[in-house]
């Protein structure tokens, strides 16, 4: 999921550079979004693992 929150932040790079607003504006928000659900899932995971130890 990181993958795919770095691939749409580069879109949203390149089409920023080339004039494409509309389509990187749509990019980073995007990418923002899976960025956030993957520290999430992180922070979820790491509490888990911590929990299962003891």
């Amino acid at each position: 999921m990181l993958y795919y929150a770095l691939v749409f932040l580069v879109v949203a790079l390149i089409a920023g550079v080339l004039g494409f607003g509309g389509v990187a504006a749509v990019s980073t928000d995007i990418a923002q979004i899976l960025f956030i659900i993957f520290v999430i899932g992180f922070v979820i995971t790491l509490v888990m693992h911590t929990v299962r130890r003891r």
